[in-house]
């Protein structure tokens, strides 16, 4: 059922959060200092490519509150409101609310990325 889930997924919304990642991913190893924030939004990206069967749990210390900080301010915000957007037009049917609601999971992890672990 995840594979299956997987390919629907990637075929109808998956794929352009996942291109978002890889963009801020990619715009943030630009610089030396934002190679490991860009190394953990290709990490997240595969998340968002292929979400069903995959947990997120959330912890973290000091440097995690400070990264999501620096990164809430430049990257996370417009992360976030594509997932949530695109999860209320999945949500719309009956049909699309295991896709929105993966779409909102993915919006909490683009709030809060740092310290955050895929199971």
């Amino acid at each position: 059922m995840n594979f299956l889930g997987n390919l629907l997924w990637f075929l109808f919304g998956g794929f352009w959060i996942g291109i978002g990642w890889m963009m801020a991913g990619c715009l943030w190893c630009i610089s030396l200092v934002g190679i490991p924030i860009g190394v953990q939004c290709f990490k997240f990206a595969g998340l968002a490519f292929f979400p069903f069967g995959k947990e997120v749990t959330y912890g973290g210390g000091a440097i995690s509150l400070i990264c999501n900080i620096l990164w809430l301010v430049i990257s996370g915000i417009p992360l976030a409101i594509e997932a949530a957007i695109i999860g209320c037009i999945f949500c719309i049917t009956i049909i699309g609310i295991p896709f929105g609601l993966q779409c909102f999971k993915i919006a909490k992890l683009a709030l809060l990325p740092f310290g955050a672990r895929i199971n």
